[in-house]
């Protein structure tokens, strides 16, 4: 205090004026770049530029289409994996899968990328014939440059120190950039981005970023020669499309961006479960997009490996569920259901006002 009056005493008016208007604008920028003022994300939990698809919010002039997606006999998790690497750890080839079912880490034909850091340690095991078990396992690599993004499926690594196993997804992203493509190889959309990330089910806050959905491709997809089998953002459909996609809604491909209404209501649907809500309001508020065929009557949502377990824990029920409350809050989700027909490069999410502010800058 002494030393402010100091000041005041020997400095003339106008140069106390300037003095006092310093430290003001000082303390403002000073508390502009503090983090709670200024929030951030991390760009592997959460990629991707704030105008992604993955975080491009529902807009006003969304056009909503009847899906007409019925229950499911299970709702399941698609399971992905993603891995920080980093230098120094041994360089490992990569190899195209000997199987689709079991026998992935038999494949011997080379994958002409360079060689990936990868640790001793890291197992992603084999597809099973008994029981019949064969995930997508999509995958995505951040580089120790970190900024660009490998992404493999189906991904396998079935001993320690041995290579890895799984198709390479034609080039490699950037982890700052828009994020579209990557290695679910039935639409060709992103490993990564709109996954359900550990934390994200059993936390407090929402989730804030588009989704991914899995359906039964004989009973929902729609392929004709016009249409075939895929639509923006999706570049491809399943090779076997033409055959097995038995949908009657053109509208309704791989790609396709799926929402709830607006006036559809948590209340409405009556929704028992947390988890339930929370991917309500994901739902309705950025959507998700159908990037895999199920194959079979389930209905999935791509989930970080590791979500499945957390779940577990947190609410001592399982994710994957044939009945209880979450497996028909699940089945409520699917069933209310729109497509947003309008989604499209000029105009993602619909165009129009936001239901959510965009996703925060990238702090990393």
């Amino acid at each position: 205090m002494k030393v402010f009056q100091f000041v005041i005493n020997r400095l003339r008016l106008p140069t106390l004026l300037i003095f006092i208007a310093s430290v003001i604008l000082a303390f403002f920028l000073g508390s502009l770049a503090t983090p709670s003022q200024t929030p951030t994300r991390d760009k592997f939990l959460w990629p991707f530029s704030s105008t992604s698809i993955w975080n491009m919010p529902i807009g006003s002039k969304a056009r909503y289409v009847p899906a007409k997606i019925g229950k499911a006999s299970t709702i399941s998790a698609d399971q992905e994996y993603f891995f920080k690497l980093k230098k120094g750890d041994p360089l490992r080839e990569l190899y195209e899968p000997g199987a689709w079912g079991e026998g992935r880490c038999k494949g011997t034909k080379l994958v002409g990328i360079a060689p990936l850091p990868i640790p001793d340690d890291l197992i992603v095991p084999d597809a099973t014939s008994k029981p019949y078990y064969t995930p997508n396992n999509a995958s995505a690599f951040l580089l120790p440059d970190g900024k660009t993004l490998v992404q493999i499926a189906p991904l396998a690594r079935c001993q320690p120190g041995s290579p890895l196993y799984g198709f390479h997804y034609y080039y490699d992203l950037d982890i700052y950039g828009e994020g579209i493509g990557g290695s679910h190889f039935g639409s060709g959309l992103s490993a990564i981005g709109g996954s359900i990330r550990k934390g994200e089910l059993i936390g407090n806050k929402p989730i804030r970023h588009a989704l991914k959905v899995v359906i039964w491709g004989k009973k929902y997809l729609y392929y004709s020669k016009k249409i075939p089998g895929h639509r923006w953002p999706a570049d491809n459909a399943d090779n076997y499309a033409a055959n097995h996609y038995h949908g009657k809604n053109p509208a309704l491909v791989q790609g396709s961006l799926l929402a709830i209404p607006p006036k559809v209501t948590e209340a409405s649907l009556k929704l028992q479960t947390r988890p339930g809500k929370k991917l309500f309001h994901a739902l309705q508020d950025y959507g998700a997009y159908v990037v895999d065929d199920a194959g079979w009557d389930i209905h999935y949502f791509a989930v970080e490996k590791g979500v499945v377990e957390e779940f577990h824990d947190a609410y001592g029920y399982d994710f994957v569920s044939t009945n209880g409350d979450f497996y028909e809050d699940s089945m409520k989700l699917f069933q209310a259901l729109h497509i947003v027909d309008n989604n499209s490069p000029k105009s993602i999410g619909g165009g129009g006002k936001r239901r959510a502010p965009l996703a925060p800058p990238i702090g990393n």
